[in-house]
């Protein structure tokens, strides 16, 4: 209905610039204005008009929207139409002369027509842009919108600004502008919003904001401003001790004659400033969609973002299987509901067997991803049989189901703590790895003699921002609390990364693996986690975040390292080589590998050092387990040996 009104009323204006422009160019044409000739002039023109500017794509506009290329169409419109009525005029005087017509009129009628046709789209914009479309759409209860200062490029300023004036309801209205680039001109204007701030006097301007010496509810900060501005963190902290939400700009999106801001929310990673890859999407969609996906641990951090990222790359359906009831409704609550038909799940524990072949066989995966684990290091040194049945037995449980039915591809999630490991967790991940290269060399065969074609990874990687237990949930909650916020020793750093960031490439590395055959695959795949952060930094920040200060609102406590902690962690042992694969963030490493015969018997040992509750003995499988050793003698009849190439 609107755009009919549209188009009525562009082929009603230009009648009015051919009235007009005969009007003041006293001109008096040879035939009468309703005669035949008259009404077959009138009816041409405007069917030539309105089919002109439907091909220029006149009504393709949104206009609450327009920008100045938009105006410059209905110029070059106006401009195509004159032409087109002028050589038509040139044809039928030819034909038959037409008293009263001449150049004058056509250059009238131009001017004319662009005027009159463009007119009520200005003043349209005006409206919704200027300050008395804010009079009249003020709200009922005679409350203004949030005043929001936005800090980045003034490109970006320009944008956010009008979508902000022209979205409906007016949340928030920008209330200056404080620019990122250095020499830009302080106090001019971008659409009447002035510039109130330049580099480096960001944090003043905005403390004096803060203070209340003038009112302010919002920061948005421009797309990728957490890594062109020094003081970034600064200007959060200023804001979140004045009370003003801190958002972030991360693109625009328009649905049917909406525009809306993609505004998200400033979180612990964009706060440390550490790079994220962008994602192969092509890639890894076409290695896991019209997939059969099963996540063991999949209510867990790491295991629910698989879950969710495998849905949203198009796999043909997920299992989830986890013994957590609760972490599984929660799980629910994650996905959206369009993927719930696709999610399966299953209550189960990864270390019994019988248990997950019932799983395996019913569900029948293409990709394992093996994230079921233990991981909180102090918890675990008390509990070290129930890490030993989880993190060990539960992933031999799960690769060798896998090797026997025939799953494609195997990918156990592993942990930076596993090298040179010092704790209860380190060694069972290390121990965990150690299976998955030793199947990946040399798999157990199935019934009847045929070799298993399952392909065997782990990915190894450091810690993950928000995940359960990990430092920023614990500082979260004892800032919440009121501190003290703790930290075992200053001198602690650990490499952090995003979650969505990491499953994107441990789902890599895993299309990696598939594309690779022979010698030149690896069992073990590390991604590159950036330098260390320190622990201390990380817990200051946070509280800087939260609107107070470290040591004086909220103090620090140091309580000394725990059991089986390490001050600094590492990707990689010496004895491992790093391996350039040509994809940024992740390596292949390159070690011995202990023979699965070896396997075989300390996994052996391990079982009966755990039924007899001997720690001791237990630990000392697990570190002989620690270096890789060569292949002794024949393997057992029911082993196949490893095949040649080389050691991965």
């Amino acid at each position: 209905m609107r755009r009919a009104f549209i188009m009525v009323q562009d082929v009603v204006m230009v009648l009015v610039a051919v009235a007009l422009s005969l009007s003041l160019s006293r001109s008096d044409l040879s035939f009468g204005a309703l005669s035949y000739e008259g009404l077959a002039t009138w009816a041409s023109i405007v069917v030539i008009s309105h089919l002109l500017f439907r091909y220029s794509g006149l009504y393709t506009t949104v206009w609450r929207f327009a920008s100045t290329p938009d105006f410059f169409n209905i110029l070059k419109s106006c401009a195509i139409l004159t032409l087109t009525l002028y050589a038509a005029s040139l044809v039928v005087r030819f034909v038959q002369p037409v008293a009263g017509l001449n150049e004058r009129q056509f250059i009238v009628f131009f001017l004319v027509s662009f005027t009159i046709i463009s007119g009520p789209r200005l003043f349209y914009r005006f409206l919704r842009d200027g300050a008395s479309w804010g009079i009249l759409s003020r709200k009922s209860d005679n409350s203004w919108t949030k005043r929001a200062l936005f800090v980045g490029r003034l490109g970006e300023a320009d944008l956010i600004i009008r979508f902000t004036r022209t979205a409906q309801p007016a949340d928030y209205s920008i209330a200056g502008i404080m620019a990122t680039e250095r020499g830009a001109p302080l106090g001019t204007r971008i659409q009447g919003v002035p510039v109130v701030a330049t580099r480096p006097r960001l944090v003043d301007v905005l403390e004096d904001y803060a203070t209340g010496t003038k009112s302010l509810d919002l920061l948005i900060f421009g797309s990728g401003a957490e890594h062109e501005i020094e003081e970034y963190t600064e200007l959060v902290r200023v804001a979140r001790h004045g009370d003003i939400t801190v958002v972030q700009f991360s693109g625009l999106s328009q649905l049917e004659q909406q525009g809306k801001l993609v505004l998200d929310a400033v979180e612990m990673e964009t706060i440390l400033r550490r790079p994220t890859v962008p994602s192969d999407i092509e890639r890894i969609g076409a290695f896991v969609g019209r997939k059969r996906v099963l996540v063991t641990g999949g209510a867990g951090s790491i295991g629910r973002t698989l879950v969710k990222r495998s849905l949203e790359l198009g796999a043909e359906a997920v299992l989830v299987a986890d013994n957590s009831e609760f972490g599984i409704f929660q799980l629910s609550q994650y996905i959206d509901e369009k993927h719930h038909e696709r999610l399966k799940v299953r209550i189960v524990d990864v270390a019994d067997r019988r248990q997950i072949t019932r799983v395996v066989t019913e569900f029948r995966p293409d990709i394992i991803f093996h994230a079921a684990a233990l991981k909180h290091v102090p918890l675990l040194e008390e509990n070290w049989d129930s890490a030993i049945q989880t993190n060990v037995f539960g992933t031999l449980v799960c690769a060798e189901v896998a090797a026997k039915c025939g799953v494609p591809q195997f990918v156990m999630v592993s942990s930076d703590k596993a090298v040179d490991p010092t704790s209860v967790l380190g060694m069972t991940k290390r121990a965990a790895e150690q299976i998955v290269s030793a199947l990946h060399g040399a798999p157990a065969s199935e019934p009847g003699g045929r070799r298993s074609a399952t392909k065997f990874i782990a990915v190894r990687f450091g810690n993950v921002f928000g995940s359960n237990g990990s430092v920023a949930t614990i500082f979260q909650a004892q800032i919440e609390a009121g501190g003290p916020v703790t930290i075992t020793d200053r001198r602690m750093t650990r490499y952090f990364m995003t979650v969505a960031e990491a499953v994107d490439l441990v789902i890599m590395s895993a299309a990696d693996a598939a594309s690779r055959q022979g010698g030149d695959d690896y069992a073990v795949y590390m991604l590159d986690m950036g330098k260390p952060v320190p622990i201390l930094e990380v817990a200051e920040t946070m509280i800087r975040m939260s609107g107070q200060n470290p040591y004086t609102d909220i103090p620090i406590r140091f309580t000394g390292i725990r059991p089986g902690e390490k001050l600094h962690e590492t990707l990689h042992g010496e004895d491992e080589e790093l391996v350039e694969l040509g994809i940024s963030k992740i390596f292949g490493l390159s070690t011995d590998v202990v023979e699965w015969s070896d396997v075989q018997a300390a996994l052996t040992e391990l079982q009966q050092a755990m039924k007899s509750q001997d720690k001791a003995s237990s630990l000392a499988v697990l570190a002989g387990l620690d270096r890789a050793k060569r292949a002794r003698g024949s393997a057992p009849p029911d082993v196949i040996p490893k095949t040649a190439g080389r050691a991965t």
